[in-house]
């Protein structure tokens, strides 16, 4: 083995100013030193341990010298090579990092076909990503639905299939009455102390009893459940859910809830049903909200009525300010939604007009969403915040909407520019959220901080980025809602489309049936069949729209067009039709 070491007898040689500075020069300086001195092992310093060796000393020193920089060098040859190899195949393997990200970016630029985006990286637990067991959810949840939408025949054939059990892909009999017992109540749902389901002679009387655990119901959803049963026909609910579906897979709409309540089917049942309580009962969304939108506040603002002239003008108002406004997407394509904080004031509008305006802006940000995203942006603008602009009870209704009413919608929230006062009130509302929501906001303090999220020519102005779109509110127009008088033609849409949507109800449960059955030659042929109706129905929203939904900012602006189009950036489309025209001249 070779070693080298230094004895007593170098220490005169090292305290010389001319030391030896190559390799020849020390191995040269061992031969002298060999030659000239008497080796003391006892005070040697040895790099590595060794063997003796029968050479003479003089030989074995030059040898051992030579023999380690002939080694080192050999190894930094070899290694240098290594990492040149490593670095060059790295540089051929490795994608452009900025390109994949700009290719992704584009796909949301131009005029947009809602139907015609990719499906491409679909997350799991959504549509086109499920587990066999996320999918038996799904039917589990469908089932439950379908009893409660239909006292008729129909609920009756999904009863008869209570005993059932038949599953694909269930190893043993015991594990498949398991799963499918959510025809009858799984055993203690009812809270029957012998753990008996209830009877299915009736579609719905085995899910009235459904509840969430006081513990987890942060919103009372299990009341509100109950009252909707009580006071709301099953046409009434069922009507309901298909207004709140629009353009969307109800599938889609589905497992939101599911994700939600963590794939726990009666816990979203209830959220469900609670939740079309409170479109239909507390907030009118559809027939009220949508359908009469900001052409209806603007002909209250001239109401004689002062309440009703009040509640015009005070929607209005926050539309024409810019309060909150929808222009541009993320980095993945997730609409963003601008805030500006400092526009509101405590009192300054009535709290009924605040929720109508924040409901009116989360259902036009649902308008523009484009598959397989699913959830937005909200961007707090916090610059020239103060106490005077720290309104506690519309934050509490926007957390419940979001968690309560509109799961699985909110993407990210980015809180901007926020000074030291908001630290003690941020600590306040983060106790009211849900520790998932929670974790969905970010603190920004510079335009660096917002390119994390957002391409830096896509941040606005106003936020120090460089965007150049500026807000700026378009009236509504006489004529613009004129399709609502048409009744003839209302009717004529409605009614094929509320056709497309009873042959789906219909097919959804010739759907849970035949896989309760586990007749595997039909499921699949079911499954294409309704996968089709359901891309029918989502297109056949778009003809009823001009009739159930008033115009609003995003139509006139160009955002939101005719057939499920959607432009996120219109404004540069404007400048690059305007620079055309010129050229043209």
């Amino acid at each position: 083995m070779c070693a080298c070491y230094f004895s007593r007898s170098a220490a005169p040689f090292l305290q010389l100013k001319s030391r030896p500075r190559t390799g020849l020069q020390i191995e040269y300086w061992l031969f002298r030193v060999g030659r000239n001195s008497t080796p003391r092992p006892q005070y040697s310093f040895r790099a590595f341990p060794t063997q003796p060796c029968a050479q003479p000393a003089t030989f074995r020193q030059l040898k051992q010298g030579s023999s380690v920089w002939i080694l080192t060098f050999i190894a930094s040859v070899i290694l240098g090579g290594a990492i040149v190899q490593a670095a060059n195949s790295g540089t051929r393997k490795l994608p452009d990092f900025n390109q994949v990200v700009r290719e992704k970016q584009e796909r949301f630029l131009g005029v947009l076909d809602i139907f015609m985006m990719s499906t491409d990286d679909v997350p799991p637990g959504h549509l086109g990503n499920l587990t066999e067991e996320q999918e038996v959810k799904l039917l589990e949840f469908w089932g439950l639905l379908l009893k409660i939408f239909d006292a008729t025949a129909e609920g009756d054939r999904i009863s008869e299939q209570t005993d059932t059990p038949s599953r694909i892909g269930t190893p043993t009999q015991e594990k498949k009455k398991s799963r499918l017992s959510f025809l009858g109540l799984r055993n203690g749902d009812t809270g029957d102390k012998k753990g008996e389901n209830i009877s299915t002679k009736s579609p719905v009387s085995n899910v009235v009893n459904l509840r969430i655990a006081e513990a987890d119901d942060k919103y009372g959803q299990t009341k509100e459940f109950q009252k909707a049963l009580a006071d709301q026909s099953p046409d009434e609910i069922r009507d309901t859910f298909w207004s709140m579906v629009k353009h969307d897979n109800p599938d889609v709409l589905l497992l939101r809830f599911l994700r939600a309540r963590k794939w726990d089917v009666n816990r979203a049942v209830v959220m469900l049903i609670s939740t079309l309580h409170w479109r239909a009962v507390e907030m009118h969304v559809d027939d009220d909200i949508m359908k009469g939108g900001e052409a209806l506040a603007m002909e209250q603002s001239k109401s004689s009525d002062p309440t009703t002239q009040k509640a015009g003008e005070d929607f209005m108002s926050q539309l024409r300010m810019g309060k909150g406004f929808i222009h541009g997407v993320d980095k993945i394509g997730r609409p963003m939604c601008h805030i500006r904080v400092r526009l509101h004031k405590i009192g300054a509008h009535s709290e009924k007009s605040v929720e109508r305006f924040t409901v009116h802006m989360i259902e036009a940000t649902r308008s523009l969403l484009i598959p397989p995203v699913e959830t937005a942006v909200i961007i707090f603008d916090m610059a020239n915040f103060s106490l005077a602009n720290m309104d506690y009870a519309p934050v509490k209704f926007m957390i419940k909407c979001f968690e309560a009413n509109y799961p699985e919608s909110l993407g990210a929230v980015l809180i901007h520019k926020a000074p030291w006062i908001f630290s003690g009130i941020w600590r306040v509302i983060r106790g009211w959220l849900d520790p998932v929501v929670a974790g969905k906001v970010h603190f920004t303090n510079s335009v660096e901080d917002l390119e994390e999220f957002v391409p830096g020519n896509r941040i606005l102005k106003e936020l120090d980025g460089k965007g150049d779109y500026e807000y700026r509110y378009i009236e509504p127009n006489a004529n613009e809602n004129d399709a609502m008088q048409d009744t003839p033609k209302c009717d004529a849409a409605l009614a094929r489309h509320q056709e497309l949507a009873k042959g789906l109800q219909n097919i959804t449960h010739s759907w849970v049936i035949t896989t309760l059955k586990g007749d595997k030659e039909h499921i699949e042929t079911l499954g294409r069949k309704r996968e089709d109706l359901i891309e029918q129905y989502r297109r056949s929203y778009w003809d009823i729209d001009p009739y159930v939904r008033a115009r609003s900012f995003y139509d006139r602006c160009g955002m939101l067009r005719p057939g499920g189009k959607v432009v996120f950036y219109p404004e540069s489309e404007a400048q690059t039709n305007g620079a055309t025209q010129q050229s043209a001249y």
